[in-house]
């Protein structure tokens, strides 16, 4: 084993906790705070054209004002099973449409909503530093068998130990930062 085959595996292991990363940006992104975003609309699913499809493939989403979501249907006949899927979201939302356009008024968060996000956000962001750490033991449990291999030195192990280290710190102080803007948002507004 030589440096090259090490840095495969920092690589490897930097890249796994990258997508911890983007996993909890796309999943926090879907939590709701005081202000509109369309990306609360990413899970729901609209029954169409014979199966599941996502809303954002079926009508154009846009933000007017603070507190309203637009969703401009390309297809009008699909307005009822529009305002149907954002329904069964259960995101607490309550669309209504005027025969072009479905409008979704977000209802302000109750402290009591506020709390329950916030839990949530903790726990989304406690599952991606799982998936960092995860990272990290495999990687240490692969230097530790090339070492028992003979394919590394104590040494190479003992530097690329503190590398991942390093890595995995970084990493969750990047999730730690996430969760602590998403709570901002949701509990200073």
């Amino acid at each position: 084993m030589d440096a090259s085959d090490l840095k495969g595996l920092y690589a490897a292991v930097d890249k796994r906790m990258n997508d911890a990363i983007e996993h909890a940006k796309k999943e926090l992104a879907g939590v709701r705070t005081g202000r509109a975003s369309v990306a609360i609309l990413d899970g729901v699913h609209v029954d169409a054209y014979g199966s599941s499809v996502p809303l954002n493939q079926v009508a154009s989403l846009s933000v007017p004002e603070p507190t309203l979501i637009a969703a401009q249907p390309f297809d009008p006949g699909l307005m009822g099973a529009i305002e149907k899927a954002i329904q069964a979201a259960n995101l607490g939302l309550n669309p209504s449409n005027d025969g072009k356009l479905i409008r979704i008024p977000l209802p302000p968060l109750t402290d009591e909503r506020r709390q329950e996000l916030s839990r949530l956000v903790h726990k989304l962001a406690e599952e991606s530093r799982n998936g960092v750490r995860q990272a990290r033991r495999d990687a240490n449990d692969r230097l530790k068998k090339l070492l028992k291999d003979k394919a590394i030195s104590e040494d190479d192990e003992r530097r690329a130990l503190d590398r991942i280290q390093k890595l995995t710190d970084d990493h969750v102080k990047l999730l730690d930062e996430l969760q602590k803007h998403k709570d901002d948002e949701l509990l200073n507004r």
